[in-house]
């Protein structure tokens, strides 16, 4: 598999607000994925969340939509050094997957269109730190940056922000997902510069 970037032209400024260390800023988006591009009509799209006792939900386009929604103003940070500060998506917050839900999990793991995966603990996904995101600067989510849709987890890394999500799983013990399979840190904070486990 290899990895596609377009156009990453950064620059390394000191003392940025919301510039994590080892960052260079970018007025770009640049285009990082492993695989080639899944394209996913809306009409096909399901979402599935499976609790750790094995109980699950779906949704479909029009039930995830219906669900509430919120806008986001985020920086990105993506592992390859380069960030984009003040971006703006809208999406459903991963809180409302959990309406009526008890559970006792302490980690997720996204599953994408493609096969992709990235675990994350729980704590770093409730709470109001996550999305599920479809717009991305008043515009549907184009493919190459994980539409139809895609996790939004600002606070980390942007390879945890699994595009062409299609699930989530809960579960009692982490699991690494396919970049931390692979050598990148398991949970990712860039303020602490966790790239690489």
């Amino acid at each position: 598999m290899g990895i596609v970037s377009s156009g990453f032209l950064g620059r390394r400024k000191r003392d940025v607000p919301g510039l994590p260390p080892g960052q260079c800023l970018t007025d770009g988006f640049p285009v990082l994925s492993a695989g080639p591009t899944p394209r996913i009509d809306r009409s096909d799209w399901e979402f599935s969340f499976t609790a750790e006792t094995g109980s699950s939900r779906h949704w479909d386009w029009n039930g995830f939509m219906a669900l509430p929604q919120e806008d986001v103003i985020a920086d990105l940070h993506c592992v390859t050094s380069w960030s984009k500060l003040g971006t703006r998506w809208r999406g459903v917050p991963v809180d409302e997957l959990f309406d009526g839900l008890d559970t006792d999990a302490k980690f997720a793991l996204f599953h994408s269109y493609g096969g992709y995966t990235t675990n994350l603990p729980l704590e770093d996904v409730v709470g109001g730190k996550a999305w599920i995101v479809h717009q991305f600067e008043g515009e549907n989510l184009a493919p190459e940056h994980g539409g139809p849709v895609r996790l939004l987890v600002p606070h980390l890394y942007l390879w945890k922000s699994a595009k062409w999500v299609r699930g989530l799983e809960l579960m009692a013990e982490d699991r690494p997902g396919f970049w931390e399979s692979r050598g990148y840190h398991l949970h990712g904070d860039p303020w602490r510069e966790e790239r690489y486990g």
